[in-house]
């Protein structure tokens, strides 16, 4: 890898660090310059994964007051994820290459959708419960055994390969909780982190990372992630959920 190569994914993680804390598509970024460089398909997946671990850690260090407030909601995503990535992970390394890559974009797409659509659905549920109950329709601050389960399946494709994972806990989130935006998207960063752990655990015993591209991108990341997440913080409601959106539909794009 030469000096130029290098700055290059330096900056990547950074970069990628940031879109891990505020949108979560940090792999749109990253995954596409590794195989850039030349890397492999898994390969590059398996670097880009212990790249960004960093990354998520400093992003929930931004976000701790947010994961703080989330409570025990917090320790369920943790478990929750760090199953998913442990399926995802064997997914990835036991199945053929591209076995997903005709459904993923779409199913980016359709988390968009909910994503966008949430506050409206939120809103006719509430007048649905108090029309049919007489009753107003309690906060939901704990996960239901849907969403609990949605959550897992997202925790699954981000150990699989991640790109879009953190629009889709968005969108699980955003659905199944009444939890305000800002603790949804430290809850998401949380998710990313904890799944690119234990994948990278895994990545480590079985398969063949490059350190030296692990090593530039969390370096980047580790900065990226922290200096992301204040951002996320300071964001509105309306624009953290619209570029939610188009960054998910930037992503499918992309895939397709």
């Amino acid at each position: 890898m030469t000096a130029l190569e290098a700055l290059l994914v330096l900056v990547t993680g950074f970069g990628a660090g940031v879109l891990s804390s505020t949108v979560g598509v940090a792999s749109l970024l990253s995954f596409p310059v590794l195989v850039g460089l030349g890397l492999p398909p898994v390969v590059a997946n398996v670097s880009n994964t212990l790249g960004l671990i960093p990354g998520g850690v400093g992003g929930v260090v931004g976000y701790r007051e947010e994961v703080r407030e989330a409570g025990r909601i917090a320790w369920i995503i943790m478990l929750v994820c760090a199953v998913g990535a442990v399926l995802g992970a064997a997914l990835l390394l036991g199945l053929p290459p591209g076995v997903f890559e005709t459904i993923v974009p779409f199913l980016i797409l359709f988390t968009c959708l909910l994503v966008g659509i949430q506050p409206r659905v939120a809103a006719w549920l509430r007048a649905r419960h108090e029309r049919l109950h007489g009753e107003q329709l309690a906060e939901r601050r704990h996960m239901s055994p849907t969403t609990t389960f949605f959550a897992t399946v997202t925790g699954v494709y981000g150990g699989y390969f991640g790109a879009g994972a953190g629009v889709m806990m968005v969108a699980v989130l955003g659905l199944g909780t009444d939890l305000e935006l800002r603790i949804v998207n430290g809850l998401k960063t949380l998710s990313l982190m904890v799944g690119n752990i234990v994948a990278g655990l895994i990545f480590v015993v079985v398969a063949d990372p490059r350190w030296d591209v692990a090593g530039l991108l969390a370096a980047g990341s580790l900065v990226g992630g922290y200096v992301g997440a204040r951002i996320g913080r300071k964001l509105p409601d309306g624009v953290f959920r619209w570029s939610v959106v188009a960054a998910g539909i930037v992503a499918a794009v992309l895939l397709l």
